[in-house]
């Protein structure tokens, strides 16, 4: 079963119309365009998809919608986490998991907990939980990070099947494939990290740049999933000039001015977010046209 989340899996944006509503339109249209990019699975409400601004009635309506317009049936990850366990679990009870295939749930943020609660919130939600669990370590943004010994002590669990790796620490990383069960999926929560991570023994990416490029990005990652490093490498390079565009005013505000400008959705975003910059969005455009990434995109 966890072959489904090898290679790429986009973590994927809620596009937005002028007056900040939900484009529906815009969603079936970036889905179509990663579905036939090659992306493996689709992460639906990750931070990449705004969800800290999304209300709970609109998520429902997005992954409806996800599995109403999935051409590929490909799997689906559902983000469901939060910093309060009670309301985690409890909120479950009102998600229907009928086509999910696990759901992505980040490590308690703000509070930060220690090792006893961190294990404690992660077990109370693989117990209660219908499909199986991926972890998302990502300390930059939750101000804790889950060491490795951590992710290696919940893996011990049998609804706990992998871990979104974004501490953007490679010894962190290898000590996880090191320590892991053999079937524990170690995925990269970071773009330009996905091959190292890979050769270390990781399985794919979590993918911000995916939702532009699809199809590239998914080639390099099959490649350095079948050994082709050098090849692997090489095709990465391509985007590591485009990558911090993508986050220096914040996610998803570069993605989507990237795909703006390729022509996929408006780059609208929900405050405290907001729009690319006119200094930003020119320097993508510089990006691209210097590097070829314009070529890449076909409609």
């Amino acid at each position: 079963m966890n072959t489904r989340f090898h290679g790429v899996g986009v973590a994927i944006v809620t596009p937005f119309t002028a007056d900040h509503a939900i484009d529906f339109d815009g969603f079936g249209r970036v889905i179509r365009h990663v579905s036939e990019g090659g992306v493996r699975y689709i992460v639906l409400q990750g931070t990449t998809g705004e969800s800290p601004t999304v209300t709970k009635a609109e998520k429902k309506q997005l992954l409806q919608y996800l599995k109403e317009n999935n051409p590929k049936n490909l799997p689906i990850v559902y983000g469901v986490g939060g910093n309060v366990t009670s309301e985690v679990v409890a909120g479950m009870k009102d998600i229907d998991f009928d086509g999910v295939d696990a759901i992505l749930s980040v490590c308690p943020y703000y509070n930060k907990p220690g090792k006893r609660g961190v294990i404690e919130h992660f077990t109370r939600i693989a117990d209660a939980c219908p499909v199986p669990v991926i972890l998302y370590n990502i300390p930059f943004r939750t101000g804790i990070n889950m060491t490795a010994e951590t992710i290696c002590e919940l893996a011990q669990h049998p609804n706990i099947i992998g871990v979104k790796e974004a501490s953007c620490v490679i010894e962190q990383c290898m000590e996880i494939a090191r320590d892991k069960p053999d079937d524990f999926l170690l995925i990269s929560g970071d773009d330009v990290q996905a091959v190292p991570i890979i050769s270390i023994g990781g399985v794919g990416v979590m993918s911000v740049i995916a939702n532009a490029f699809p199809a590239k990005f998914s080639g390099l990652i099959d490649a350095a999933l079948n050994g082709d490093f050098a090849v692997a490498q090489k095709e990465l390079y391509q985007f590591l000039r485009i990558d911090p565009l993508l986050y220096e005013e914040g996610n998803p505000v570069g993605v989507k001015s990237l795909m703006q400008t390729l022509g996929l959705i408006s780059n609208e975003v929900r405050l405290p977010l907001m729009k690319a910059s006119d200094d930003l969005i020119e320097r993508q455009r510089a990006v691209l046209q210097r590097d070829g990434l314009l070529e890449l995109v076909t409609h």
